[in-house]
């Protein structure tokens, strides 16, 4: 699987989220997500979300998934802070 598809497939489940995705082996993963639907969400239930729109390639395709998720405020205030 590559990086491009397992953006998509986070797009496709998260409505109007930026998602950035990148591998060295399109096994392990490293992908940060900056979505709405965030907030007010503690960092465990934001990577189950990211986790329900990849479904059974969880484990499979995908080994492993390094994870920030993010608010679009959160990500403005990491940028300028």
């Amino acid at each position: 699987m590559t990086p491009q598809q397992v953006a998509e497939l986070i797009r496709a489940g998260l409505a109007d989220c930026k998602v950035s995705v990148r591998s060295d082996d399109n096994v392990h993963f490293e992908a940060v997500v900056i979505a709405g639907q965030f907030a007010g969400k503690r960092p465990l239930q934001r990577h189950q979300l990211v986790y329900a729109t990849l479904g059974a390639a969880m484990g499979n395709e995908i080994h492993a998934l390094a994870l920030k998720a993010y608010t679009p405020d959160e990500h403005a205030a990491q940028r300028h802070g």
